[in-house]
C-alpha cells in the first residue's frame, strides 16, 4: 500500500482540488505531472513541490481540446515512462436557473466538464493497456447525488460522468482501476471563478463560508483510492460536510 513513485497526472491542478492533491500526493511520494488553463499557477505548484523535495512536471492544458490531455499523458511518458494515475478533475460551474437561458454555460460545463474527462481517458486508457495497468480517478460532485434548483446542467454533466465512470469500471477488468470521488462544499474559489450571477454567487459564497472542508479532505480520499493495492478497487468515495444536507 504505496503512492511512492507512482505517476499522476492531473487535471485543473492548478488551485482547488487539483493543487491540494498534487501538493498531498508529492508528500507521499508520487511524481505529478499537472496540468491546467494557467502555467502560471501550475508552474507555481510545481515550483512549491521541488521546494519541499518532490518532483513534479507541468503543461498548460485545456480540457476542451483533445490533443491538449494526449500531450499532457505523453509528457508523462517521456519523462517518466509511464503512467499510473489519471485525475480527471477539471471542471467548472456557472450554474443558473433553467429560464435564464445561459445556455453558452451550458455547454461550457458539458465540454470541460464531460467531454474533458472523457478526453482524459482516451489519452490514458491506451497507456494503461500496454502497460496492463493502471488508475482513472474521476472527479464528480454531491451535485449529482442531491438534485437541487440552480444545478440542474451542473449535475447532469456530473451525472454523465458518473455513468461512464461505471459503465468504464465494468469494462476494465483486472488490470485497471476506477474510482469516482463525489466532493461535496469544499472550501475553493469555485464560486468566485465559474458563477456569473451575482445573487447566486453570493448564495453560494455564504453557504461555503458556513459550512465548506477544506480542499485537503478530498486530496486525503483520493489519495487513499491510489495507495491501495493492485487488486483492490475503491469504486466509489463521497466527501461532504457533517453540515451538509
Amino acid at each position: 500500500m504505496t503512492i511512492e513513485n507512482k505517476v499522476v497526472a492531473i487535471t485543473g491542478a492548478g488551485r482547488g482540488i487539483g493543487r491540494a492533491t498534487a501538493l498531498h500526493l508529492a508528500a507521499r511520494g508520487a511524481r505529478l505531472v499537472l496540468g491546467a488553463r494557467s502555467e502560471a499557477e501550475i508552474a507555481a505548484v510545481a515550483e512549491t513541490i521541488d521546494e519541499a523535495g518532490g518532483e513534479a512536471v507541468f503543461r498548460a492544458t485545456d480540457v476542451t481540446r483533445r490533443a491538449d490531455l494526449q500531450a499532457l499523458v505523453d509528457l508523462a511518458c517521456a519523462r517518466y515512462g509511464r503512467l499510473d494515475v489519471i485525475v480527471n478533475n477539471a471542471g467548472i460551474g456557472p450554474i443558473s436557473r433553467f429560464d435564464a437561458l445561459r445556455v453558452e454555460e451550458w455547454d461550457a460545463m458539458i465540454d470541460v466538464n464531460l467531454k474533458g474527462a472523457l478526453y482524459g481517458l482516451a489519452a490514458a486508457l491506451p497507456v494503461f493497456a500496454a502497460q496492463q495497468t493502471g488508475h482513472v480517478v474521476n472527479v464528480i460532485s454531491t451535485a449529482g447525488i442531491k438534485i437541487v434548483p440552480t444545478m440542474g446542467v451542473y449535475a447532469a454533466t456530473k451525472n454523465a460522468l458518473r455513468t461512464a465512470t461505471e459503465a468504464l469500471r465494468q469494462e476494465s477488468g483486472a488490470n485497471l482501476r476506477v474510482t469516482e470521488v463525489s466532493p461535496g462544499f469544499i472550501d475553493t474559489g469555485f464560486a468566485d471563478a465559474s458563477i456569473t450571477d451575482p445573487d447566486l454567487k453570493a448564495a453560494i459564497q455564504e453557504r461555503r463560508h458556513a459550512i465548506a472542508i477544506a480542499p485537503d479532505s478530498i486530496a486525503r480520499a483520493i489519495g487513499f483510492a491510489i495507495e491501495q493495492p493492485d487488486d483492490v478497487e475503491i469504486g466509489s468515495i463521497v466527501v461532504r460536510p457533517t453540515a451538509q444536507d
